[in-house]
This record gives C-alpha cells, structure tokens and sequence, in this order.
C-alpha cells in the first residue's frame, strides 16, 4: 500500500520550485507509505509524480516508483495491489514477450507491462486487485487516474488556481501552494445525510473524488483541460453491467451446489490476497463476515494465522468474547485487546487529521485502534468487509421492504391527510406540549411525514437511511447536488426491492463509508487492508445468485453462514448482529462532555454561519436530557466541528491560506 499525489500545470518554473513543492506533497501522505519515496518531473511540460512506498510485494529497489515502463511510454505512481499479477505474468511472457524483461517481482511492473501490451483499458480488465494510481502517457501527453472497481483505494482530484492537482488523500492537495481551501457549502447537506461527503464530491470546492470503477484523462494542450473544466469519468467497470449480466445467467444450480460455487470462489480470493512479502494477518471480530475470511486463510496456511481483536467493558459493545472462541476453535495466533476509555479518547482528537474531511462513522474509533495494535506485529491484515451489501447482512433491507408493503396499501388520498395531520402536529410549539416531551414528538412526527410521503421503495430506503432530512433546519445555507444517493437514474433497475436497497449501499455507503473508514484508519499507521469478499469475481458471482439463498428461511446472509459452517460450528457464530460501534452516546454524555460542549457553543456557532445554532442547541440537549440511546445527527455536527478546527489550524481553509498559512511558491 502507498500513497501517490503529483500536479500537472503548464507553466514552465525551476527545478528547484518542482522539487520543493512534489516533496511537500508526498511528505504530507508519508504515513501511507513510511519505507521509500520517489518523484519524477517533467519541466518542459510540467507534470510532476510523486510516490510514498508501503513495501509489500518485493521490497527491493526493484519496486520502486514513480516506475517506467519497458517501452518507454508510459510511467506510473501506484497505489495498491495486484492480486493476479503472477497469473498476468505468465500471459504477458505468451502474447507480448518483448514488453517482459523483468526487472523485479513487483505487480507494479506487471501492470505497467500489461498497459504496455494491451493499452490501458484491457489491461484494467485483466487486473483483479485494488488501486488508484496515475499514468503519465509520455507520447500522447496524457495524464490518466484510475480507480478500482469497488472503491477499496481513494483518489482525489481537482482544478485549483489553474493547476491540476491529485493525490490519496486531501493532505497531499493541500500541501501544493495552489490549493485554494474553499468549503463546499452545497456539500453540508450530503454530510448531513449521510454521515460522510459522497463521491464525486467533497468538502471542497473544485475538488472531487475518483468515482470507483472509473477513470479520468486530462490532455496537455487540450483548451478545456487548460480553462480547468473538470474531466468527465470513463467507466470501466460498473456494478449495473455485473446485475444485468447476472440477472441473464443466475445460477441454476440448487441452494447447496451454491454454497460450494461460493466457496470456491472465496478460497482463491483469499489464496492470492494472502501473498505477501511481509507479515500477514486479519482482523477477526467472531462475526460472520470476518470469521469466514478468517477461517478460509487458516484453512490454507501451514502455520496459525495471526488475528486481532479488540474489546470494550461496556455491555452490549464487546465483540471480544465471541472472536476469542472462533480464533480457539480455527487455532488461530490470536491477541485481544481490551482499551481502556483514556485510549479511546484520545484517538478522538486525531480523527480530523487522519480523514482529512467531516466524517461521522463512529465505528471509526474502533478500527483505528485495532489497526493500531495490529501494525506492532503486521504490514497486512485481511478484514470481512463487504459481506452484507453482498450478501443481505443488513436487517434494515428487510424492515424497509416489509415497511413499505405496509405503506403501499394505504390509499394516496388517505397518505396525503395523514401528512397534513402530522403537519399540523409539527407546528405545535412549546406552549402545547412540555419542551422535552414537544421536541420528542415533533421529531417523530417529521420523520413519519417523511416516510408517508415516499412514492417508491427506493426513496423510502434512501428516508430511512438518511441521518438528517436533505432540506434539515439546521443548516444555514447550501443545496444537496446529485448523488448516487439521490439520483434514481443512477440504481440497478429490475430487480427485487431488497436486491436494489443492497445495490444502493454498494454503491454509495461501501465505497464512501465503509471503505473509506478501514483505509484511513489503517493507513494511518502505515497498515495495509485487504478485502477478498470484495473481488470482483465473488459480487459478479453474489449477483447471479437468487436472493433466496442470500435470505432464508428468516436467516440473512444464508449462503455465507453455509460456507462458514464448513469450517466452525453453528452455535459459534449464530447470534444478533452488532455491528463495530463504541459507546458514544454514554461518552458524549460522561467525558467527551465538555469537548462536545466547546464545539456546539452557541456563539461559536453563530460567527462560523455553518449550522443553526438553536436547531443544533435543541438536538444535544436532546441527547443529554432524554433517554435516546444514540444520537449519530449530533456526532455529525461534532464532527465537522472538530475538522473545521483542524483545517483551519493546518491552513487548509481559504481564510487561513489567505492569511499566509501556506506561502504561494516554493519553500
């Protein structure tokens, strides 16, 4: 794993200049990539790569980057893994001998012979792995950023004061002089929403992330690449060709020779994803999910693969106890850790620094600690993400569908007085109801207007999910632009209810949440995570599957249950699911108190124009006074708060960079 940034920009400047400023930018992700570093520039046209390296597939000087190609043409800045690229190997040396005088044992070089010999695109649809990286096309002089298909490696990207800019994370963008720190408003009511700023868009102006399965190229000469008009995305991969595909071949098979279909799929997945030249583990929570990840790799190692876990003392938040008795029964090397209230407050602060954007998944803090303690002993860690979007993990898919079975029966005239009833009830103020139990009913009555007036499944899936309304008092300014989220024409159509609520989720929350999470929160400590649930060849597989091995009999996640059976006993693993969050609300509540209440005062509030502030004063004061067990709207708010502390201590925003905070040329 590393991390890549670099700026195409058509002046002609010094040397030096290039150098300092390339530097900055591959320092600012250094932790991506602690082992080595490289830049390439080219003066005459000014394109500038720059590469922080995470030595995983030979740690030789033979890997390193930036890395030019045999011919000559192409050179690349990499981020990622090519989990097929021996199998790659062996092909190139067939069709294409003369691009195949190796130099290492890197998959970086495998790749860049593939692009070699069959062009960019082919090459793409040979690759099985996770990426993001930069190809400079020294003959047409073109610059191309690609993404992997699902989202696992981010990629940002953006005009700025005429210089294009890119990166892993939002810190290399910044570190370039060029940067300008302008906040989106129209992005606040996607954060809201969702918890998190949706691809393409971010928290800044100008700035976009790389849309997963895409790519983009931008032409030196080309007037609107000159004009800065930002590059349309290609894609090249996309999860509605793999459902319609699926939809034309299911899997006629019966539920059990699905099960071993899926298996086999799964073994070899998690076969090549164990390649390493470093040490290796997974993350195990006794979940289904990572306890199959888990127990597949033991099933195909000589030794005891090595998991972690971490635990809490709090009640009804510990996993713990349940990883301990998988890691016994597969022989796992397995370490526990419980962390104390005092660690876990501490990570809090570093959240802004380490996402480089408001985000608001709480299970943030969770990840972050138990990658920390896995990097004392690993470079590597499998992890069973990407299971439930797959595989109907979620009970939420089920409540929703059921829910609107419920709704579609009630007459359109009869939902319409039900809204102007529940209106009504909304526009009761504090002289008709006491303020706690006032606030309480008002904020349900909102919510179940909302969901009376879906028309669809789809948008009552994407009402439920939503963490604010679109339009929410709370903001002060900003319009939500399309997203997958909102944009209908963007989800698989054809397909059952629940199938199009997992499709969403793997379009949306997977690549902008869920991944997003485990990547930062990894290589914050320099730790590389690999997802085989996520290998394209097991969701083209999961979409040709019927739901009903998916979900049956009442059992979500049926098929993966099975295959997990192969290898632990039931009573092991059949329990609720939890999920990976911390107690917030009992930590809002006790010793985050005070940190929370600086953040939301009121007059603070009032100068920086963001937020209403006695909307958001009535929300903590809800979570403080009542008897909710979780409040995520607050956590969002907090969130953003704490970033915008961050940004501005750091210089990111347009007010601080005016002030000088980051000089406009070189060092």
């Amino acid at each position: 794993m590393c991390g890549i940034a670099g700026f195409l920009d058509g002046r002609q400047f010094p040397p030096e200049e290039a150098t300092a400023i390339i530097r900055r930018m591959a320092d600012a992700v250094a932790h991506r990539g602690p082992d080595d570093s490289g830049a390439w520039f080219d003066g005459n046209l000014g394109v500038a790569l720059t590469h922080r390296r995470l030595a995983v597939i030979d740690p030789s000087p033979a890997g390193h980057q930036p890395m030019q190609s045999m011919s000559g043409r192409y050179v690349i800045v990499f981020n990622g893994e090519i989990y097929n690229h021996l199998e790659l190997r062996r092909q190139l040396g067939t069709r294409c001998p003369n691009t195949c005088s190796w130099k290492g044992r890197s998959d970086t070089e495998t790749l860049l012979a593939a692009i070699d010999c069959w062009e960019l695109e082919k090459a793409l649809q040979a690759v099985v792995g996770m990426f993001a990286f930069a190809l400079w096309d020294r003959t047409d002089r073109t610059l191309y950023l690609v993404r992997d298909r699902l989202g696992e490696k981010p990629l940002y990207y953006g005009w700025q004061n005429g210089v294009f800019l890119f990166g892993s994370e939002i810190k290399a963008l910044a570190a370039h002089p060029a940067f300008g720190g302008d906040i989106d408003r129209d992005a606040l009511p996607l954060l809201l929403r969702n918890g998190y700023v949706p691809s393409p868009w971010s928290i800044y102006k100008g700035v976009r992330k790389l849309p997963a399965g895409t790519y983009v190229k931008i032409a030196v000469g080309v007037p609107q690449e000159r004009s800065g008009e930002m590059p349309e995305p290609q894609q090249y991969w996309s999860l509605r060709t793999v459902i319609t595909a699926g939809r034309a071949q299911r899997f006629e098979g019966t539920p059990q020779e699905a099960v071993d279909a899926l298996h086999d799929v799964l073994l070899k997945a998690v076969r090549q994803q164990m390649s390493s030249d470093v040490p290796l583990g997974a993350f195990l929570s006794g979940g289904i999910d990572s306890s199959t990840i888990v127990a597949l790799m033991q099933a195909q190692s000589n030794r005891p693969v090595r998991t972690f876990t971490i635990g809490f003392d709090e009640p009804g938040y510990n996993e713990a106890e349940y990883a301990r008795t998988v890691a016994d029964h597969l022989g796992t090397e397995h370490t526990e850790m419980y962390v104390s209230e005092r660690e876990v407050l501490d990570v809090i602060p570093r959240l802004p620094a380490l996402y480089d954007e408001p985000f608001a998944d709480p299970s943030q803090i969770p990840t972050y600690l138990v990658a920390s303690i896995a990097r004392k002993s690993l470079t590597v860690a499998l992890s069973g993400d990407g299971g439930d979007e797959s595989f109907g993990g979620y009970a939420h898919y089920i409540r929703t569908a059921r829910l609107w079975c419920l709704l579609s029966l009630i007459p359109a005239p009869l939902r319409r007085l039900g809204t102007s009833v529940i209106g009504s009830v909304c526009s009761l103020g504090p002289d008709r109801l006491s303020g706690r139990r006032w606030l309480l009913v008002r904020t349900k009555a909102r919510k179940l207007r909302r969901l009376i007036d879906c028309r669809t499944p789809e948008e009552l899936y994407v009402c439920q999910r939503s963490r604010w309304p679109s339009s929410s008092p709370a903001l002060l300014g900003g319009s939500e632009p399309t997203n997958v989220v909102s944009e209908s024409a963007s989800w698989p159509a054809e397909i059952e209810s629940v199938s199009r609520f997992m499709a969403i989720d793997t379009l949306s929350s997977l690549p902008d949440d869920m991944l997003v999470k485990v990547d930062r929160a990894a290589m914050g400590v320099g730790l590389e995570t690999r997802m085989p649930l996520l290998d394209h060849r097991v969701l083209e597989l999961a979409w040709r599957l019927p739901l009903s091995v998916k979900l049956r009999n009442g059992r979500q996640k049926w098929i993966l249950r099975q295959v997990l059976s192969k290898y632990v006993p039931e009573p092991l693993f059949e329990r609720p699911k939890t999920g990976f969050l911390p107690p917030l609300t009992s930590w809002l509540r006790g010793p985050l108190r005070d940190w929370a209440e600086a953040l939301l005062d009121e007059r603070r509030l009032q100068a920086e124009g963001f937020f209403d502030p006695q909307f958001v004063r009535q929300e903590w004061r809800r979570l403080l006074g009542t008897s909710v067990h979780y409040n995520i709207r607050i956590w969002i708010v907090l969130m953003f708060q704490a970033w915008l502390d961050h940004s501005r201590k750091v210089g990111w925003t347009a007010s601080e960079r005016s002030r000088g905070a980051i000089s406009h040329g070189g060092d």
